[in-house]
This record gives structure tokens, sequence and C-alpha cells, in this order.
């Protein structure tokens, strides 16, 4: 059984409050006179150490900063951040129905300049006809139990998708060949998806790559992630999407896209892999 949501927030929160500790045991200094420093009482440096206060930002530059390390500052506010509110649990968003996990992201997807998208699992969203994006979201709906709104929530998607066909947008994506091979639907569901994959390689803002299955990898495969705009990454899982905002999580995902591009088939090669997946159908 998935872990509750709560459970997760506060994990995160005690891994915020191990870092702090480190960093005041590194700087040679008691919860004392680190309290002394930034100003409080000595209980509440022990409440947010343990775990039982969660600190304002404002609380952890000044402890960064009364431990001179006020390097660490950006990246342990972005997870003080993300343990509150970036963390979304599907459960949560789902009671309602898939539309609403459709609508969570409008906004996003609308600001958002530069999109990095990898996946190893099913076509991406941006690039799914309503045909196969309602076949794979009606089995989303009946694994999950959730209320039957597949209709709606594929509308949604279609409309938020527009921005595909907007120039002041950019898109870089990285398949891996498996996603071509997978059959969430029907045989020719699938054809008019993959022939729509052909089409959308014209378009001059969207960069496609594939990963061959017969490449030699300097990366392994791994869940599906987006990163929009190089600020935030939303990472999936079985049970949540994880909404990344730390400068060093960022990073770290921003290397994976790169070492997983380095192996992907564009241009020709690309359109011969979807081909052959088309091939396959028949």
């Amino acid at each position: 059984m998935p872990p509750h949501p709560s459970s997760s927030v506060q994990k995160a929160r005690e891994e915020l409050a191990g870092r702090l500790r480190e960093i005041r045991r590194d700087a040679g200094i008691s919860g004392r006179e680190l309290a002394a420093r930034c100003g409080w009482s000595e209980s509440k440096s022990s409440r947010i150490e343990n775990a039982r206060t969660p600190p304002a930002d404002s609380d952890i530059r000044a402890w960064c900063r009364a431990c001179g390390a006020d390097d660490r500052a950006p990246d342990l506010v972005a997870a003080n951040r993300q343990s509150v509110d970036a963390h979304v649990q599907w459960r949560r968003l789902q009671h309602t129905g898939l539309r609403h996990v459709q609508e969570s992201t409008e906004s996003l997807y609308r600001r958002t300049r530069v999109f990095r998208v990898y996946v190893s699992d099913v076509v991406p969203g941006f690039l799914q006809t309503p045909g196969y994006a309602s076949a794979l979201l009606s089995s989303i709906a009946d694994f999950r139990g959730t209320p039957d709104d597949v209709s709606d929530a594929v509308a949604v998607r279609m409309r938020r998708n527009a921005v595909l066909d907007d120039g002041a947008h950019r898109f870089s994506f990285v398949l891996e060949e498996s996603v071509l091979r997978s059959r969430p639907c029907a045989a020719d569901t699938m054809a008019a998806q993959l022939g729509h994959l052909l089409a959308v390689m014209d378009l001059r803002n969207v960069a496609l790559g594939i990963v061959p299955f017969s490449v030699r990898r300097t990366v392994w495969p791994m869940p599906t992630f987006t990163i929009f705009d190089g600020g935030r990454v939303h990472a999936d899982t079985l049970d949540a999407a994880s909404t990344l905002t730390q400068p060093g999580q960022i990073e770290l995902y921003t290397r994976a896209f790169e070492r997983l591009s380095q192996g992907a088939a564009r241009g020709a090669a690309a359109r011969a892999l979807v081909t052959a997946a088309l091939a396959s159908l028949e």
C-alpha cells in the first residue's frame, strides 16, 4: 500500500531537520549558541532540529548564516517548500477525477517557455492523440478506482496541449524505443498515434529523439520526468507526482536528460524506428 501523503511530508521534514543539525554540528556550535546568533529561544532550535516545528524560509537562512553556511540555504529553502507544498499525491488529486489532474498544470504549461521531457513508458501527454489519451486515461482510472470522467480529462489535456502549436514554446522530447512498442490501446489507435509522432517531428519548435534498444547506454532508463524552464522538475512514480525545485535536484535531472539525449536517434533514424513500430502493428 502506498504511504499516506502525511507520512511523506513528515519524512521530508525529518530529512530537512537532519541536514540543519549537521550544518550546526559542522560549524562546531551548540544549539544554545545557534539560538543566540539567530536571536530566538534555544527551544526553537531544538524543535526545528527534531522536526517538531517546520521552519520558515527566513529561519533556514538565519540558521545557515549563523553557521557560516549561506551557500547551503537555497537548496534547504527549496526542500522546505517542497515538503509542504510541492509533493502532490495522485490519490489526493484524483479523488474527484482525472480532469482535475489535467487542470492543475494548465497555467504552468502556458507560462513555461522551454520543456524537456523524458519518457520510458507511454507517449508523453503533449504528443498524445485523443484516442490514445482516452485509452490510457481509462486504464488509469480503472486501476486507481477513480471517478470515470475520462472524456472531460481528455478534453482538458487536448486544450492544455495547444501550447505545442505556439512558437513561443520550445520542446525537447526523449523517448525510449519501448514507448513505440507498448500498446495501451487498440492497434488502429496505436497506428494513428505513431503517425502523429511522425507529423510532430516536422514542427520547428519540437526536437524529438528516440533511444533505440540497441544503443550502448551511458545512463539507465528511468521513470518519466519533465523539466520546466530549468527551474522545476515533475518526476512521476506510481503513487505520486513529485515537484522538485531544489537547485541540486534540478541539476541532477538536467544532467540525466543530457546523457539520455546523447544516445537518442534523431531525424531519419528516429523516423525509421517509428516506421518499424508501425509496421509491427500489421
